[in-house]
């Protein structure tokens, strides 16, 4: 290779394609969000796509065969589109119940990560689909993400927060890591060779490629640092003057170029592009009967019980003849969150749609919102037209500011909404003309929305109406579905049509903190009929569930509330206490409440105590009406744990004041908590009012166990293969087959002048029973589970002593089965 080719190599040529060389016969590689699906080369509105549960989701479950599952079929479904390379999974702990993509990542519990990030690895590998395990590292928060300094000691990212990424480098051979943009400790990741180099590469041996979370290269001394490709492309840092530039001066070396290109090009073989010729292909839509079985199954099985009196649940549709379901997600399917997991999904089930289906014929089924919860008017769609006489709006791209001439290219839309983020055929446009023609069906004083990212005007019959001056205040939150709008009313006839005409220019670049929002344009045009806004839609509700049999409200977040991009402003249900004031209103009339939630966080529960049940649903794809009603009804027994702690409010948290929008000017965030993260931090205050409302690892079911028999074997050593192997004979003694999660706690002995964790995660098995049957559990850790990072020796350290391993079916003390106890002769130090 030419060194003009092999710079070429360092950068991606587009937003999802790596470069070819054809004198080489070198081909080019598409890789695809994302963690829950393969969206493929849209960001919008592409090809459809099977939408599978969240990894929180997944890590509800326990289950590590069901992870490996969920892998592999991600794998097939990145193939249909063309792709061979898995933006996923997301291993990033959840630090804070704030943060607005916690629920694309596993769990706050770096194990329990770990352990199933692993077989998602496996999984998705298995189809010579690589996975990129991201974002490392330090991707906690998205407030301010692109800029932010984290403050972390050294402990902290030894024990919380590399170990999940460590387990997964170690023990799945990943083909793919993405790093991340904040700075760790004042520099980025790519900007020093400690993460990339030094700990990624030399300590834990891994041999494969990095590649930079979108925009996040930061300097161009990253070849020699270890970040092997930036993305997208056009590059930004890396062009060929630029690395020119670097060899002459000496701040990169040909060989650090050499290494680079290596790990680009043994990528290539390792998906089968040379000897396979696994060509890029067009991207099709496969809907398998076998990936909607696995979804639906994964999706229940992520189900947690939180709450059930009086075994209100499973359902008897033989008391229950009258159903309302209430709330704004009865008739919504949160299938996923917002931001890079977000997808066009084949098809989805609302639960509404599930209860229809399945119930429709025996049961009288009602419905309500019973409360509005817009962050954002939905898109204007219905009724329609664009230029062209086809359903929704044309983009007229032009390439100067003023609007003026012939565009340069006329794009079709389906709704009101268009950006030319990740759009390679706007690349150069000053202006937009955004038009459509709307006939409404129905005469009203409707209700509008309308934002820009940069300076935007809005015309209806050549009259402006909204004219916004400046750009908007965060363009990625605007790009992933968080706008601050113009709110107004404008009075329509049902018997004309109505010329829209957006103008819009992009926003100054010094507004973008990540410059890939530089030069962007985006609109969106929101509509809510005059009816559906002015219904009394709370009333409504209450007089349904007085009627019924049985209540359910389907509460919780939309795309728009939890997204990547912005973090949650606060540990409560949106919009303005109205899903609160909805339970609460039920639960006063019907004693037979049921509280279904769908979010990817835990939340305040100030009603808990009034209603009956409460299931914890997550976003469980496409088929999560199906999967709701599955463990509603019985069809599936409820064996889902909480892979989070819930706490009673935010301000009990660890991180609490150094976090996200608590600060949102700031551009320094230190991790105040250190090491005390989820259930470490509430075991620590264990007996305050500190305590978590559900701990982590808990979860209800409609049969009981029993845990008895525990046994140890083996001994803590310093030798990476000697293991402690603990078992344990679960008896089902209840009336249901289901299944129970043995989780094991070791408790580490004191060191004096080192505060550490009462106990942590070290393994857990999930077995599935039928009523009566006996089967035994198996957990083995090594010296890994015990150690813990000494500061001044820079290595793992196990000090000696007795330490207490505890058989739990959760992190409260309460939840303890049996204690055993496991004696470390000596002190010892190991690694890295």
């Amino acid at each position: 290779m030419t060194l003009d080719e092999k710079i070429s190599m360092l950068a991606a040529k587009n937003v999802w394609e790596i470069p070819s060389i054809g004198r080489l016969g070198i081909p080019s590689l598409k890789v695809t969000d994302g963690p829950n699906g393969a969206r493929g080369g849209d960001f919008f509105d592409g090809t459809t796509a099977a939408c599978f549960p969240a990894c929180v989701s997944l890590a509800a479950t326990f289950d590590r065969q069901l992870s490996h599952q969920v892998g592999r079929a991600l794998g097939q479904e990145a193939i249909t589109k063309g792709a061979y390379v898995l933006l996923g999974p997301t291993v990033c702990g959840h630090r804070s119940p704030l943060g607005g993509r916690n629920f694309e990542a596993f769990s706050e519990d770096p194990f329990l990560s770990g352990a199933l990030a692993i077989e998602y690895v496996k999984g998705l590998q298995n189809e010579r689909v690589a996975a990129t395990v991201k974002h490392f590292l330090g991707n906690e928060q998205d407030t301010r993400r692109f800029s932010v300094n984290e403050v972390i000691s050294e402990r902290a990212l030894r024990e919380i927060y590399l170990r999940p990424f460590e387990m997964v480098a170690k023990q799945a051979d990943p083909w793919c890591f993405m790093s991340s943009y904040p700075k760790i400790n004042g520099r980025h990741v790519d900007a020093q060779s400690k993460f990339l180099t030094d700990i990624l590469r030399k300590e834990w041996g891994y041999e494969g490629l990095v590649m930079t979370d979108w925009g996040a290269a930061s300097t161009i001394e990253g070849v020699k640092y270890g970040l092997d490709l930036e993305m997208p492309g056009p590059p930004r840092q890396r062009t060929a003057e630029a690395v020119q530039a670097a060899l002459k001066e000496g701040r990169i070396s040909a060989s650090d170029i050499d290494q680079r290109v290596l790990s680009t090009l043994s990528l290539l073989k390792k998906v089968g592009k040379f000897s396979d010729r696994r060509y890029a292909k067009k991207e099709e839509a496969i809907d398998r009967p076998e990936h909607r079985a696995l979804i639906r199954k994964a999706g229940s099985e992520g189900l947690v019980l939180l709450k059930n009196d009086r075994n209100l649940l499973p359902i008897d549709i033989k008391k229950s003849k009258r159903i309302a379901l209430l709330g704004p997600l009865a008739n919504y399917a949160a299938a996923h969150g917002g931001g890079s997991a977000s997808l066009n999904c084949h098809y989805k089930v609302s639960p509404y749609d599930a209860f229809s289906q399945r119930l429709g014929d025996s049961v009288e089924i009602a419905h309500s919102k019973g409360a509005h919860i817009f962050r954002v008017y939905p898109e204007l769609e219905a009724d329609c037209t664009n230029d062209n006489g086809n359903p929704g709006f044309s983009a007229e791209y032009f390439e100067t500011p003023s609007i003026e001439g012939k565009p340069f290219r006329v794009e079709e839309f389906p709704r009101g909404y268009f950006t030319t983020m990740m759009n390679t055929y706007a690349i150069g446009t000053r202006s937009v003309r955004f038009t459509t023609n709307f006939r409404p069906s129905v005469a009203g004083n409707h209700y509008l929305s309308f934002s820009g990212i940069g300076p935007s005007r809005l015309y209806i019959d050549d009259k402006l109406v909204a004219d916004q001056q400046q750009s908007t205040r965060d363009a990625m939150a605007f790009f992933l579905g968080v706008q601050h709008e113009i709110r107004f009313q404008y009075n329509f006839a049902s018997t004309k049509s109505y010329r829209f005409v957006i103008e819009t220019h992009p926003s100054p670049p010094e507004n973008a903190e990540l410059y890939l929002m530089e030069d962007q344009t985006s609109i969106h045009l929101g509509f809510i009929p005059q009816t559906e806004m002015e219904q009394d839609v709370l009333t409504e509700a209450v007089e349904l569930a007085r009627d019924a049999d049985l209540a359910i409200c389907f509460v919780g977040n939309t795309t728009q509330w939890e997204t990547e991009g912005q973090d949650l402003a606060s540990m409560t249900l949106p919009a303005d206490d109205s899903q609160d004031r909805l339970i609460s209103s039920v639960a006063a009339v019907n004693r037979n409440t049921i509280v279904v939630s769908t979010t990817g966080v835990p939340f305040e529960v100030p009603w808990l105590d009034n209603v009956t049940a409460f299931v914890q649903a997550w976003y469980a794809g496409q088929e999560t009406g199906n999967a709701i009603l599955d463990v509603l009804l019985g069809e599936v027994c409820p064996s889902g744990k909480l892979p989070i702690s819930w706490p009673k409010q935010y301000e009990h948290t660890g991180c609490y004041g150094s976090f996200g929008l608590d600060s949102y000017e700031s551009r320094e965030v230190e991790y105040v908590e250190g090491v005390y993260v989820g259930y470490r931090w509430f075991d620590k205050h264990w007996g305050e009012d500190k305590q978590a409302r559900f701990p982590f690892g808990y979860g209800l079911s409609y049969t009981s166990f029993e845990v008895r028999d525990a046994k140890l074997e083996g001994s803590i050593k310093n030798d990476a293969t000697t293991k402690v192997t603990v078992t344990a004979k679960v008896s089902n003694t209840g009336q249901w087959a289901g299944a129970e999660t043995v989780q094991v706690y070791l408790e580490s002995p004191a060191v004096d002048g080192l505060d550490r964790p009462v106990k942590e995660l070290v393994g857990f098995d999930k077995v599935s029973l039928q009523p009566s049957e006996e089967k035994e559990v198996r957990v083995e850790f090594g010296r890994e589970g015990t150690a813990y990072w000494d500061e001044g020796q820079g290595q793992w350290k196990v000090a000696k002593g007795k330490a207490e391993v505890l058989l739990a079916t959760s992190s409260s003390p309460k939840d303890v089965e049996t204690r055993l106890e496991v004696n470390i002769e000596a002190d010892f130090w190991f690694g890295p």
